[in-house]
C-alpha cells in the first residue's frame, strides 16, 4: 500500500511539476525563515552527555558545593626569574580586574598568606638551610635594604669585598663567589645591550626542596562566555593576550605568557575545524557534483539532485530547530549524514530513470517505471535508516541522540523530496535520454566469475571476517579528547607544559566527603596507593613541626630585622653619589682580587672591570643597570620581610577564601588527589583513576570525566547498535517475510563493520569521539545498498553487476566517499580521522555490496518460486 502511494506521488509530481515546485518553494522559504529566526547552537561540550549519568551528577554536586568556577581559563606566567614571575602575575591580575564586564573573577596562585607563611611549608631541613643562608647574607642584605639602588648595590659590594679581603680564612668568605659571578654576568649582559634577568631570590636561597623560588605563576580566570558563538571564550582569551601585550609580557622582556584550560582549548579546536573548511567544503561539493555527473551523464539531472539535496537540508535544519531548539557540536553532523544518505535516494531514482529513458520511455513514464522499480526498496531503506538513527535516542550520549533524531527526520524529508521535487524538476528540466547503456554490460565476466567461484569468494570473506574478529581486542579507543586537538596549537602547547609540571597538572581527582574527619581518613588511605603522589585536604594547609620551624624563623628574624628594616634613610640618589660608590666598589674588589688567587679573586677582578665600565660609561648605561637590578631587589626584600613574620597556622587562621576552596558552608570537605608518574600517559591515568575509585568511587576530575565520557560514548554505540540491529531486522522480516533474506541483507553490513575495525587495527588508527560518528553512516548506507540488491534478486533480477542498480550503488558510494573523504584534509586531527574512517568504511561497504552480496545471494529463484512468494 505504501509503495502504491509512493508511485502515485511520483506520477502526480510528474503531471503537476509546477504545483509541486511552487509548494516546495513555499515550504523551503518558510523553513529558511524559521532557521534565521530560531537558529541557535551551543558549543558547550558538557551538554553532549546526559546530566543524570552518575559521574556527571558527582561533578555537578562538587561544582554546586563550592560555587564552581565553571571552566576557568588558566593563565601561565613563566619568567626568567622568580621576581619577574610574581610581578608579571600581579600586573596581569590587576589589569584584568579593570574589565569586570569580561572577567568575573581572577584568582592568584600566590597570596599574602603564602608570602608570609611560605617558609612554614618546607621540611624542617629546608627551613634550617634557608634561614642559615639568610643569616649568612645578613651584612649584604643590610646594605641592600638600607639603600636599594645602584649606588646601594655598589656600596654593598664594596663592604662585602672589604670584609672578605680582611678575613680570607672565614668559611663564609668563599660563599661570596657566586653572588659576585652572577652580578658580573648580569652587568656584562647590560653592557652588551641585551636584556639581563637577575634574581636576588635565587641568590639568597638554597635553590633546593619545596622552598626553591618558582619561575612560574598561575592565574585562574573566570570569564563571561558566549556559548552561542563558535568560540565562546575568544573575546576573553583575546583580552588576556591584549593585556599581556600592553604589559610587555613577551619573550623580548623575559616572559612567556600561556593561556590554556578547557575554554581556550575548545575554542582552538573549533578554530582548527573552521580552518580550511572553505576549501574542504568546495572540494566536497566538487567531488559530489563530478560523481553525480559520472553517474547520470546529465548536467540537468545533476542539477535536479543537487537542488533536492539543498532543499532537504534547509527543511531538515528547520525541523531540527523546531524539535530540539538548538544544535550541538555533534548534531550539526546531520549535514554530512543527510547528504551522504540522501544523495543515495536521488542517484537510485535518477539512474533507474535514465535506464527507462534509454529503453525509449518518455520522461513521465520513465519516472513512473522508476518509482515502480525503486519505490519499495527506497522506502524500506529509508525506514531501516530511520530506525538505525533512532536507536540512539534512548542513550546517554545526548549529542548523538539529537543527531539521530534530526538525521532520522531528515531521511523522511529526503525520501519525500526525492519522490516529489526530484521528479518535478526532471520533468521541467527535460534531460535528454542517455546515449550509452546505463548498466555495465562489461561486468558480465565478473558476474560469471562470481557465480563460478561463489564458494571461494564466500570462504575468503569468512576468513577476513574471522581475522577481523580476532583482532577486535586490539581496537583502541582513545578516550583522551586532547588527542583530537592540534598539538601545535598555542593552548595545547601551553597545556603540555602544565601537564609536565607535577605540582600543577590538571589531571587530578577530587573527592567530596561528608565532613573533614572523613576527608582526612580518605586522604590517608589514598596516600598509601602507589598510583597516588599526594592526597591533600584543608588540614594539609596546616604545616607540620611548626614550633621548631617558628623557632628557626624567629631566630633569623631577630638577627635580620634591624638589617632589612633600617630606621634611618640614605640621602637621595644622585649621579655623583652613584659614581663614587662604583669607584669605591671597584677599589674594594681589586683589593679582594689581590688577596685571593682562586675563583673568588677572579670573580672580584671581573666585577671590578664591570664597575669601571659602569662608572665611565654614559648615564643611560647606569639607568639600564639599575633597571635590571633594583626592581627584583625590592620584590625580594618585600617577600623576605613577609616571610620572616609568620604566625602559628591553624585551620582557624587560614584565609577564608582558602578555606572556602576546601570546606563547604555545611561542613563537607574536599580531598584533592595528585597522580604519581607521567600524567600525560593514558595508561597512567587509567590506573590512577581505578586506584582512587577503589577507595573513593565518587571521585571526580579530568581523568574520570575523560574516561567515563569514553565509556558512555562506547556503551551508547553498543546499545544503539544492538537496538538498531534488532529493529531493522524486525522491519526487514516484516517486509521480506524471510529470515534468510534478512540475513542476506544484514550479514554484509556486519561484515563491513568488522572489516572497518580490522583495518583500523592494521593502520594503527584508534577510534575516538570524532571518528566513531562514521559508523551510523556506514550502517545506514550499508543497509540501503544491500536492501536494493536483495529486493532486486528476490524479484528475479540476475547478473546484478550488469544492472543499472549496480551503477547507482557504485556511484552512490563514490559520491559519499569522495565527498567526505575530503575531511581527511582537515587540520583538525579528529575531523581528519573521521574522514579517513569514512573512506575506509565506504570502501568495505562497496566491496561487500558488489562482491560479497552477489556471491552470497547466488543464482536467482525460478519464476515459479518467485510467483509462490508473491
Amino acid at each position: 500500500m505504501f509503495t502504491l502511494w509512493l508511485e502515485r506521488a511520483v506520477s502526480l509530481s510528474a503531471r503537476k511539476p509546477f504545483h509541486v515546485v511552487a509548494l516546495v518553494l513555499l515550504l523551503t522559504l518558510a523553513s529558511a525563515l524559521i532557521t534565521v529566526g530560531r537558529f541557535d547552537m551551543t558549543t558547550d561540550t558538557a551538554e553532549l552527555i546526559a546530566a543524570d549519568t552518575p559521574w556527571r551528577q558527582n561533578e555537578t554536586q562538587v561544582a554546586k558545593a563550592f560555587g564552581g568556577m565553571g571552566d576557568p581559563i588558566v593563565v601561565i606566567i613563566d619568567a626568567k626569574t622568580p621576581e619577574m614571575a610574581i610581578d608579571g602575575a600581579n600586573r596581569v591580575a590587576d589589569e584584568l580586574a579593570k574589565e569586570p564586564k569580561l572577567f568575573l573573577k581572577v584568582t592568584r596562585e600566590s597570596s599574602e598568606f603564602f608570602d608570609r607563611h611560605g617558609l612554614m611549608y618546607g621540611s624542617l631541613e629546608d627551613v634550617q638551610a634557608a634561614t642559615a643562608r639568610l643569616i649568612e647574607a645578613q651584612p649584604l642584605l643590610g646594605s641592600l635594604a638600607y639603600d636599594p639602588s645602584l649606588r646601594g648595590i655598589a656600596n654593598a659590594m664594596a663592604t662585602a669585598a672589604d670584609g672578605a679581603a680582611d678575613d680570607p680564612l672565614n668559611p663564609s668568605t668563599k660563599q661570596l663567589t657566586v653572588p659576585l659571578q652572577k652580578l658580573e654576568q648580569a652587568l656584562g649582559t647590560v653592557q652588551a645591550g641585551k636584556p639581563a634577568w637577575f634574581s636576588w631570590q635565587t641568590l639568597f636561597s638554597t635553590g633546593k626542596g619545596d622552598l626553591a623560588p618558582p619561575t612560574r605563576q598561575l592565574l585562574l580566570v573566570q570569564a563571561r562566555l558566549s556559548y552561542q558563538e563558535l568560540q565562546p571564550g575568544a573575546e576573553a582569551v583575546g583580552g588576556i593576550r591584549a593585556a599581556a601585550k600592553r604589559l610587555k609580557l613577551d619573550a623580548a622582556h623575559g616572559y612567556h605568557l600561556g593561556v590554556t584550560g578547557e575554554v581556550p582549548l575548545t575554542d582552538e579546536e573549533f578554530g582548527s575545524i573552521e580552518e580550511g573548511m572553505g576549501l574542504i567544503g568546495a572540494l566536497m561539493a566538487l567531488a559530489m557534483i563530478l560523481t553525480l555527473w559520472f553517474a547520470t551523464r546529465s548536467a540537468k539531472v545533476v542539477t535536479a539532485i543537487v537542488v533536492t539535496i539543498i532543499t532537504g537540508l534547509i527543511m531538515t535544519l528547520a525541523a531540527g530547530l523546531l524539535m530540539i531548539g538548538r544544535l550541538n557540536l555533534i548534531s550539526i553532523a546531520f549535514i554530512p549524514l543527510f547528504v551522504g544518505l540522501g544523495v543515495d535516494f536521488g542517484i537510485q531514482i535518477s539512474v533507474r530513470f535514465n535506464a527507462e529513458r534509454r529503453s525509449g520511455a518518455g520522461i513521465a513514464k520513465a519516472l513512473e517505471h522508476a518509482a515502480e522499480a525503486m519505490g519499495a526498496p527506497i522506502l524500506l531503506a529509508a525506514g531501516a535508516i530511520v530506525l538505525a538513527l533512532g536507536a540512539f535516542l534512548p542513550t546517554d550520549y545526548i549529542g548523538i541522540a539529537e543527531l539521530g533524531l534530526i538525521a532520522g527526520v531528515g531521511m523522511v524529508i529526503a525520501l519525500l523530496l526525492n519522490l516529489t521535487l526530484l521528479p518535478a524538476l526532471l520533468v521541467l528540466l527535460k534531460p535528454a535520454p542517455p546515449e550509452a547503456e546505463v548498466g555495465y554490460a562489461g561486468a558480465a565476466p565478473l558476474d560469471r566469475w562470481l557465480a563460478d567461484n561463489r564458494r571461494k569468494v564466500l570462504t575468503a570473506f569468512v576468513v577476513a571476517m574471522i581475522a577481523s574478529i580476532a583482532v577486535l581486542p586490539l581496537v583502541k579507543f582513545d578516550f583522551n579528547p586532547l588527542n583530537l586537538r592540534d598539538p601545535d596549537g598555542p593552548a595545547m602547547q601551553d597545556l603540555a607544559r602544565l601537564l609536565s609540571d607535577p605540582q600543577r597538572t590538571p589531571n587530578t581527582l577530587s573527592v567530596l566527603a561528608k565532613d573533614l574527619p572523613e576527608a582526612n581518613g580518605i586522604a590517608a588511605r589514598l596516600s598509601k596507593l602507589p598510583e597516588v603522589r599526594d592526597a591533600v585536604t584543608i588540614d594539609s594547609m596546616v604545616p607540620e613541626g611548626q614550633p621548631e620551624k617558628l623557632a628557626l624563623i624567629e631566630d633569623a628574624a631577630l638577627l635580620l630585622d634591624p638589617a632589612i628594616n633600617p630606621f634611618d634613610f640614605p640621602p637621595p640618589v644622585d649621579e655623583p653619589g652613584t659614581l663614587a660608590a662604583l669607584t669605591k666598589a671597584k677599589s674594594a674588589l681589586d683589593r679582594l682580587a689581590t688577596a685571593d688567587s682562586g675563583d673568588l679573586g677572579k670573580a672580584a677582578r671581573a666585577l671590578a672591570s664591570r664597575m669601571v665600565t659602569l662608572s665611565q660609561g654614559p648615564a643611560d648605561l647606569r639607568i639600564r643597570a639599575e633597571t635590571a637590578l633594583v626592581p627584583p631587589l625590592n620584590i625580594t626584600l618585600d617577600k623576605l620581610r613577609f616571610s620572616l613574620q609568620p604566625g602559628l597556622v591553624t585551620r582557624e587562621t587560614l584565609p577564608p577564601e582558602l578555606t572556602a576552596d576546601w570546606i563547604t558552608k555545611d561542613g563537607r570537605a574536599m580531598v584533592r588527589i595528585i597522580p604519581e608518574g607521567d600524567s600525560t600517559d593514558n595508561a597512567v591515568l587509567a590506573q590512577f583513576r581505578a586506584a582512587v575509585q577503589s577507595v573513593a568511587p565518587d571521585a571526580v576530575g579530568l581523568p574520570v570525566a575523560t574516561q567515563e565520557a569514553a565509556s558512555t560514548v562506547t556503551w551508547s554505540f553498543i546499545q544503539a547498535g544492538v537496538l538498531a540491529l534488532i529493529m531493522v531486522s524486525l522491519l526487514l522480516l516484516a517486509v521480506l517475510r524471510s529470515v534468510r533474506e534478512v540475513a542476506f541483507t544484514l550479514a554484509p553490513v556486519v561484515l563491513s563493520g568488522f572489516l572497518t575495525l580490522g583495518s583500523c587495527v592494521v593502520i594503527g588508527q584508534p577510534l575516538n569521539f570524532a571518528n566513531i560518528i562514521a559508523f551510523p553512516l556506514l550502517f545506514g548506507v550499508g543497509v540501503a545498498f544491500h536492501i536494493y540488491f536483495v529486493m532486486a534478486w528476490r524479484g528475479g533480477t540476475g547478473d546484478l553487476l550488469q544492472t543499472s542498480l549496480a551503477r547507482a550503488v557504485l556511484f552512490s558510494a563514490l559520491a559519499t566517499g569522495s565527498a567526505f573523504g575530503a575531511l581527511w584534509l582537515s587540520s583538525h586531527p579528529g575531523t581528519a580521522s573521521m574522514g579517513l574512517i569514512l573512506m575506509i568504511s565506504l570502501i568495505w561497504t562497496l566491496v561487500c555490496a558488489l562482491i560479497f552480496e552477489p556471491a552470497l545471494l547466488g543464482p536467482t529463484r525460478s519464476s515459479e518460486d518467485a510467483s509462490k512468494i508473491a
